[in-house]
């Protein structure tokens, strides 16, 4: 694996499932893979789950990892490449990223969207241009349209969870739009579809209010409805999320609130397990009564997140030998 940008990185989305489950539980069962190599996660937005759970996976690999808030601790980036330079910007990323790839062997990127301009946004300008620029493996941390490391997550836990359950159909996963209180980027329901859809194990079915419809090229292969209890009707997985207007990009079209999942909605489900990427605002995205029940595996999901980050770093470091 060369880099980490989308689900078009993976060769077998399995076999990487796999190899973070062994992770999980054998941590340490590759501890010098990474040694004398140093790994810098830049952030260009905050982080919680990824930053620390993508810190733990370096160093259970035996990387040094260094983290760089951009947007707090650094110079305000300039991503134009003809820009005349007389504004809030002070530096290139012509000129920032080759020194980055220089100090570094791995370097992860994270950035949100600005949701005003689509092209521009779905362009992926920022972190192909650090791909461009520092000569040396990236790895999204998020970035405009997908979060990659999030998703594998979810195919990770939804394997797990197969496994101990003892589901022994072809399970149905349904992701469900959620309100918000405001704007909120397509990319992990861009992304979650895109693997889901690549993975090709699960009856995969979106629904979400007329107007919130997904690019096409993240949610081909899924059945799409806007009736919501008829996608909740035996679904084995169900994921809550939210996510802003693509075609009317980046608006909040609906704050309706019958869309929350509540134990009532659960019921028609085939005792589905509740998943959400967090962070999540309880009683608006998500009911109280469903995340603190034994439906709910958002923490499982969230624990997961240091082994498919160790999972995708060792691919990288190994094709770096």
């Amino acid at each position: 694996m060369k880099q980490f940008i989308s689900v078009k990185d993976v060769s077998n989305v399995n076999d990487l499932v796999h190899k973070a489950l062994a992770y999980k539980q054998q941590p340490y069962s590759d501890k010098t893979l990474g040694a004398n190599m140093r790994i810098g996660l830049l952030f260009l937005n905050p982080s919680l789950r990824t930053r620390l759970s993508t810190q733990i996976a370096a160093q259970n690999l035996g990387m040094e990892p260094i983290v760089f808030n951009v947007d707090k601790e650094g110079w305000a980036l300039e991503f134009n490449e003809q820009a005349i330079m007389n504004g809030t910007t002070v530096e290139h990323i012509k000129d920032a990223a080759p020194v980055l790839g220089h100090y570094f062997d791995i370097l992860c990127i994270r950035t949100f969207p600005g949701l005003v301009n689509s092209s521009e946004d779905y362009s992926e300008k920022i972190i192909h241009q650090f791909i461009k620029y520092t000569g040396i493996p990236v790895v999204s941390l998020e970035s405009a349209t997908l979060h990659p490391l999030q998703s594998l997550t979810d195919i990770i836990t939804i394997t797990e969870t197969i496994a101990t359950q003892k589901i022994l159909k072809k399970p149905k996963v349904v992701l469900t739009w959620a309100p918000h209180i405001k704007s909120i980027p397509q990319c992990v329901a861009n992304s979650f579809s895109e693997w889901v859809n690549a993975w090709g194990e699960a009856d995969f079915v979106i629904t979400h209010p007329e107007g919130y419809e997904l690019d096409e090229k993240f949610t081909q292969g899924a059945t799409i409805t806007h009736n919501q209890n008829d996608a909740l009707m035996g679904a084995d997985f169900v994921y809550v999320k939210n996510w802003s207007a693509y075609h009317d990009y980046g608006k909040v079209l609906s704050t309706d609130a019958s869309w929350m999942l509540n134990n009532e909605k659960l019921a028609i489900t085939h005792q589905a397990k509740v998943m959400h990427c967090l962070p999540v605002r309880r009683n608006v995205e998500l009911s109280s009564e469903v995340l603190d029940s034994a439906y709910s595996i958002v923490t499982k999901q969230a624990s997961n997140r240091v082994w498919a980050a160790q999972a995708v770093l060792s691919e990288i470091l190994k094709g770096l030998k």
